[in-house]
């Protein structure tokens, strides 16, 4: 076979390859048998047709289509071996001569992978986060435990303030004519929640238990009810009771109640240690980020677009697997975002070209360095990934066979490796 190679492009590069005529010569006769055993032909038993009869049933053409379907995969991925090209996409295939008695020519455009130069990756100087926990940080966890615990309790003669809980009935009006879905009785609504149309709340502040106001405000122009959108309203409001959460005392004996501590202060040194601990990752977490990102920030490579978009179709997906997984839908995701697929596209752009570039620099390290991937590491990577979907290792290892994944399995962990090395090279 013979193979040319032209670069018409820092990313496009034009394959033409030329199969002897004995090759397509050897695939017409396969795509004979193939196609024999397909067809329906009046008077013969299925694969037992002439050839003649055969290519006057379907044409000559679809018989040589069929060839070059055969022929066409193998020499492809040859050619690619032979000139060292990666491609990141699919190839546009255009035949210039597909005939029984020729040489078979076509032409493969393909995307290739581009080249990355490496710049500083290993003894990288990266600052790491001091870990500190002050005692407003443990206060805090301590009053959400407060708070967890706490009781709503009727304050008699109490004025509403922000944050109170009112009890209330209620009945909204537009142009003086009530609406469907006013209405409502004995309702605990919570001022400051915004959960209630903007400026309602605000109107019953300082009001007592008894009392009754008219509340005046306005839909929004965005309502999910066509007809009260922007509309003016006027809500006839009765507070029933006030009431506010009455927070228990923090003490040992609170502590026992709610714990598996005995004392305040054991409580408290137990939330230091896991506030400490949690702080300690978040710092090795964000140190490894600023590792990682200076490698990829200190190389240099021109990404194809395709490699861009291929990455945001990736992103997308796992997007709607993890809503899958929430009982959503991507589209009903969208609508509640007020997104649609082209915005939410462009959202995952720039994004999209940081990870692509450093997954570059990280094959590339991986390659420099010869990292090696040994059985144990696969069979380490599977058990992360069948944890992670809630299912089997060998669940996650049939998969991967089944889809001819394991090139992109060894590939994740190479880079893994890659980043492992360079964190492990970090001077502070």
């Amino acid at each position: 076979m013979k193979v040319t190679a032209e670069r018409i492009d820092n990313h496009q590069v034009v394959l033409e390859l030329e199969v002897p005529q004995v090759e397509i010569g050897k695939a017409i006769e396969k795509a004979y048998t193939k196609l024999a055993n397909k067809i329906n032909i009046p008077g013969f038993r299925k694969g037992k047709a002439p050839r003649k009869v055969i290519e006057n049933r379907i044409g000559k053409q679809a018989i040589l289509d069929e060839a070059f379907d055969i022929v066409a995969p193998k020499a492809y991925s040859q050619a690619l071996t032979e000139q060292n090209l990666e491609p990141v996409g699919n190839p546009k295939i255009d035949v210039v001569v597909l005939e029984e008695d020729k040489d078979l020519v076509f032409k493969a455009t393909i995307t290739a992978k581009p080249e990355i130069t490496l710049g500083d990756y290993k003894g990288l100087k990266v600052e790491k986060t001091a870990v500190e926990v002050t005692d407003e940080q443990i206060d805090a966890q301590v009053n959400k435990m407060l708070e967890n615990a706490a009781k709503m309790v009727i304050v008699e003669g109490a004025e509403i303030q922000d944050g109170d809980f009112a009890v209330i009935d209620f009945e909204g009006f537009v142009d003086g004519v009530a609406f469907e879905g006013g209405e409502g009785k004995g309702y605990p609504l919570q001022i400051g929640s915004g959960s209630f149309i903007p400026g309602f709340e605000e109107q019953l502040i300082g009001a007592k238990a008894g009392e009754e106001r008219e509340v005046n405000v306005s839909f929004p122009e965005e309502y999910h009810a066509p007809n009260l959108a922007g509309k003016a309203s006027v809500f006839k409001v009765k507070v029933n009771d006030v009431k506010r959460k009455e927070l228990p005392a923090l003490n040992d004996e609170f502590v026992k109640e709610t714990s598996a501590f005995n004392t305040v202060d054991e409580l408290k040194e137990d939330i230091k240690n896991k506030l400490e601990t949690t702080a300690k990752q978040k710092a090795e977490n964000d140190m490894r980020s600023a590792a990682i990102k200076l490698a990829s920030d200190n190389a240099t490579v021109d990404i194809p677009e395709v490699m861009v978009e291929n990455r945001i179709g990736h992103m997308i997906e796992e997007l709607s697997i993890s809503l899958q997984n929430q009982g959503l839908k991507l589209e009903q995701y969208l609508e509640y975002a007020k997104l649609d697929m082209a915005k939410l596209r462009e959202n995952y752009h720039e994004t999209a070209i940081i990870n692509v570039k450093t997954d570059l620099m990280l094959e590339a390290v991986s390659k420099v360095e010869e990292v090696k991937v040994e059985a144990a590491d696969i069979q380490g990577e599977i058990e992360l990934m069948a944890k992670s979907y809630g299912a089997t290792a060998g669940q996650v290892q049939k998969i991967i066979q089944e889809q001819g994944r394991i090139g992109d399995l060894v590939a994740t962990i190479q880079r893994k490796k890659a980043a492992k090395l360079i964190v492990d090279s970090i001077t502070e």
